[in-house]
């Protein structure tokens, strides 16, 4: 099947109206799981209850969402598939082609998001111009985190170059701190990564290598460095580190018991659960270079039978795109509104400094789509990628050899 399955137009317009058609029914799967990211979730919970529906969870916890696709490649098969699914980047368009995404531009367009949304971000929610996904935010994903305390007791600044960063770390050796707090699982080592990629290359390279996949680039001695930083970094991780969750690692961080992570500000939003206030308890800086890496947490809509489902589709659509929520759910979550409307007084200086560093990234061209966090590129060329960058780091493999490796694994996966 190619082409999606449209909910009638008829029933969008009955609920924008306030007509009810039936008690809307959403069941949601998603994946998150940890403190602040439970914390969000449960913000749109209550607001699509206030506003009458029921809301069936169905949370899946672990990998960075692989085990919930794992989970909906299930349930799409055996007919049943939830009503919205934690979807973005081209994965959207890849189910989108299986022909089971429903449309909801009925809602979009009532309710006026193509003036809301950046047109980078928009063109994410759209199935061959049809709107099928509803964006809650937007991640910066090259982000440091740093505890305050543990830097200011080691005389250490946040460090603006990756040389800075290698002399902090050393330094915080030295003293018995771990420097990097890291788990070891592969979309970690793809976060970091993609990081050290636009951090020593730049925006064009990082485009050519990582979007663009230009096999020049690639096969760089640009991308050679870039595997050097990533040894160099190796040394700076615990033991322990293997299988360890984002979440514990961050904890890490905010316990003193490691200095930096290199994370998106999900990170943040843990820290804002356990009490801790930004540029005191702990700091935060982009990644050395320039540009800005974005991540796009959005629903997307599946092909449902039943009026109650189809009025929690467009209810829940029209409430994730709701200025209440896209507020209160990203003060809640660490990222900022996906709507550029809403006003940020009540953000704090990282999310504020995320919202200028993404407008700034913007004018100049050096807003990028996050390749580790499934905004660039589609699953079979992100995970070769992936499966170099976490063979390289758990080995001895040279940096030459992990090239040629990248190179080989990109084009076989095209």
């Amino acid at each position: 099947m190619k082409h999606t399955t449209f909910a009638t137009a008829s029933a969008v317009s009955l609920l924008l109206a306030g007509t009810a058609l039936a008690e809307p029914q959403a069941e949601v799967l998603h994946w998150w799981t940890s403190g602040g990211e439970a914390k969000s979730v449960a913000v749109l919970q209550q607001e699509f209850a206030d506003n009458g529906g029921t809301w069936t969870d169905m949370p899946v916890a672990g990998g960075g969402g692989d085990a919930a696709m794992t989970a909906l490649r299930a349930r799409v098969l055996s007919g049943n598939a939830p009503t919205a699914v934690q979807l973005k980047g081209p994965a959207i368009q890849e189910w989108y082609e299986e022909g089971v995404l429903a449309d909801i531009s009925g809602v979009a367009e009532a309710e006026g998001w193509g003036d809301l949304l950046p047109e980078a971000l928009a063109e994410h929610m759209k199935c061959e111009g049809t709107w099928c996904a509803a964006p809650v935010n937007v991640h910066r994903v090259d982000w440091i985190w740093a505890n305050a305390d543990v830097l200011e007791q080691n005389g250490i600044e946040m460090p603006t170059t990756w040389d800075e960063f290698n002399a902090a770390a050393e330094k915080l050796q030295a003293a018995g701190v771990i420097p990097l707090a890291h788990g070891g699982q592969s979309w970690q080592d793809a976060t970091v990564f993609e990081t050290v990629v636009l951090g020593l290359g730049g925006p064009e390279f990082f485009r050519s290598a990582l979007i663009d996949l230009d096999p020049e680039a690639l096969g760089s001695d640009t991308m050679v460095q870039v595997f050097d930083q990533m040894r160099t970094m190796r040394g700076f991780v615990d033991d322990n580190f293997s299988g360890r969750d984002w979440n514990l690692a961050t904890a890490m961080v905010m316990n003193g018991e490691a200095a930096f992570q290199i994370m998106g500000d999900w990170a943040k939003g843990e820290f804002i659960a356990a009490g801790k206030v930004p540029g005191e308890d702990f700091l935060c800086g982009s990644t050395p270079g320039d540009g800005f890496l974005y991540n796009v947490d959005s629903f997307a809509m599946f092909t449902v039978e039943g009026e109650d489902k189809i009025a929690g589709q467009d209810l829940l659509a029209k409430l994730i795109m709701g200025p209440n929520f896209q507020e209160v759910f990203n003060l809640n979550k660490g990222s900022i509104p996906a709507r550029t409307d809403v006003a940020l007084d009540d953000f704090d200086m990282c999310a504020q400094k995320s919202s200028e560093d993404m407008t700034a990234s913007a004018d100049s061209g050096a807003l990028l789509p996050s390749y580790a966090h499934g905004m660039a590129l589609r699953g079979a060329q992100a995970g070769a990628i992936t499966d170099v960058v976490t063979a390289h780091f758990n080995s001895d493999m040279s940096s030459e050899d992990a090239v040629k490796m990248l190179t080989d694994a990109v084009a076989n996966s095209m």
